[in-house]
């Protein structure tokens, strides 16, 4: 899990191992490369999404979904024995989360985007359930945002859209998780449906 870095390390002595690495680097071929970069991105989440996010890589929509419910687990996961404090938690999770959930949008798969969404919501409100001051709030309404705004334009009908935002709301642990957007498209569908 990636985590915030409490240690500073000296710029001069950073610039010093970049280049070092860079030369090493660059005695390798192409094929040693890339078989490293593999080889670290199966041993850690955070380099593969990293390297998927960087170089945009396709993926299909079954390996999208997968993808996306191990980002559900890594961002809102912690540590039992970390609740009540502002322990860390991972950001770049979080990120990885809201593309993929604009990607499945993009695609075409806004209920598969909205199934997803209710996991994120069950899990990532008990992660602010359990922190201090819930510092991941902003970072859960960010992924849901891609989602809410998704439905927006749909054509899904308005009990589908009503029904979910009502399963949002129930799955939110803590009662204030996008709430008012939710609230607010949940009423402008109610409004549309009758």
């Amino acid at each position: 899990m990636s985590k915030r870095k409490s240690k500073k390390v000296a710029a001069g002595k950073r610039a010093d191992n970049a280049a070092e690495l860079r030369k090493a680097l660059t005695r390798r071929s192409k094929a040693e490369l890339v078989s490293a970069l593999l080889e670290l991105a199966q041993e850690d989440r955070a380099v593969l999404r990293q390297l998927t996010a960087r170089f945009n890589v396709a993926v299909s929509s079954d390996e999208l979904v997968a993808a996306t419910r191990r980002a559900i687990a890594d961002a809102t996961d912690f540590d039992d024995r970390d609740i009540n404090t502002n322990f860390d938690y991972d950001y770049e999770a979080y990120e990885e989360l809201k593309r993929n959930l604009a990607r499945l949008i993009a695609s075409g798969q806004l209920r598969l985007a909205m199934q997803l969404s209710l996991e994120l919501m069950k899990q990532g409100s008990r992660q602010v359930e359990m922190s201090d001051e819930g510092m991941m709030t902003d970072n859960i309404e960010d992924c849901l945002s891609v989602v809410l705004q998704g439905l927006k334009k749909c054509d899904l009908a308005a009990d589908e859209v009503i029904n979910w935002c009502s399963a949002m709301l129930a799955n939110d642990r803590v009662g204030f998780i996008a709430r008012e957007p939710l609230q607010s498209l949940r009423d402008q569908f109610q409004a549309a449906g009758r």
